[in-house]
């Protein structure tokens, strides 16, 4: 899958090709600037890429800016993970783009549920039709937020 979308002055190609990601850019932004998984090894990174339907979103003369993924088995269930844009290149519907690509990806269509977590994306998200869970006592999880740092620490 590869789309075009955006106005004149940011127009983003998205693309579904692993081949094209540039891990390097990738592990940077999460091991260092994301909050979700500060200190994420790179092989993680990797790891989680190759289990992934995975998003790139490239500028002309700038590369690689944009990154999402989605663990799914393509037919009842996703999580979308890791999505972001690099800190300078936000405020210009970099992530809007981003998101109309992928939920519009044909793995991701008839899913009965599509989930994710965010501390600061409430209103992207709601865009798309999330919303908090309708039933959260149903939903449990194990969380292990510094699950990096520790492993970092311990070595």
């Amino acid at each position: 899958m590869d789309t075009r979308a955006g106005s004149a002055g940011e127009r983003l190609r998205i693309s579904s090709r692993r081949e094209e990601l540039d891990v390097e850019m990738i592990h940077r932004h999460l091991s260092q600037e994301a909050y979700w998984c500060r200190g994420i090894p790179r092989a993680t990174v990797e790891r989680a890429i190759a289990g992934s339907l995975c998003f790139g979103g490239y500028l002309e003369g700038a590369g690689q800016v944009a990154f999402a993924r989605a663990v799914t088995d393509g037919a009842t269930f996703a999580y979308l993970a890791d999505v972001f844009v690099l800190p300078d290149h936000r405020g210009h519907g970099l992530s809007r783009q981003l998101m109309d690509a992928a939920m519009a990806h044909p793995q991701l269509q008839g899913l009965r549920r599509i989930m994710l977590a965010t501390s600061d994306a409430h209103g992207l998200y709601a865009k798309y039709g999330f919303a908090a869970p309708a039933q959260p006592q149903t939903l449990m999880e194990i969380l292990q937020p510094d699950i990096y740092q520790v492993a970092a620490a311990a070595h």
